[in-house]
């Protein structure tokens, strides 16, 4: 059985794959340069349907409700979701499991994260504003 999340992403990567062909042609390499990232967040278990992405452009900055915090939080780490510093938070131990995920290049190198937190408190809290997609 395919999900939707799955077509969605292979949609979005095989698009993006055509853009780079395209780019080769000289005077349209700057559409696909720079720093991007194709983020998703899954709320609940993990086959749920409940799955919001979009595509993050930081050259400029666009694509997300939030793009431009988004991008400082990433420029801030070289593009390591893991590293962006952790902000203070009080989170309740209510136990609403999202995962995120993101993949793309940043400073000409492959971007991939994927991790599951315990609910959108603890993430907002460990990622910035990069997965702070609107409902």
């Amino acid at each position: 059985m395919t999900y939707p999340t799955r077509a969605a992403r292979a949609g979005l990567l095989a698009a993006l794959a055509l853009l780079t062909v395209a780019a080769s042609a000289p005077g349209r390499a700057a559409a696909v340069q720079g720093d991007w990232l194709y983020v998703s967040l899954t709320r609940g278990e993990a086959r749920s349907s409940d799955t919001r992405a979009t595509l993050l452009l930081c050259d400029p900055p666009q694509g997300h409700g939030r793009a431009t915090q988004a991008c400082a939080d990433l420029r801030r780490s070289d593009g390591n979701i893991a590293r962006i510093p952790h902000r203070p938070a009080v989170c309740t131990h209510i136990h609403a499991p999202v995962r995120a995920t993101a993949e793309g290049w940043w400073n000409g190198r492959q971007v991939a994260y994927e991790q599951t937190f315990a609910n959108p408190c603890v993430m907002a809290a460990r990622t910035g504003a990069v997965f702070a997609l609107a409902d």
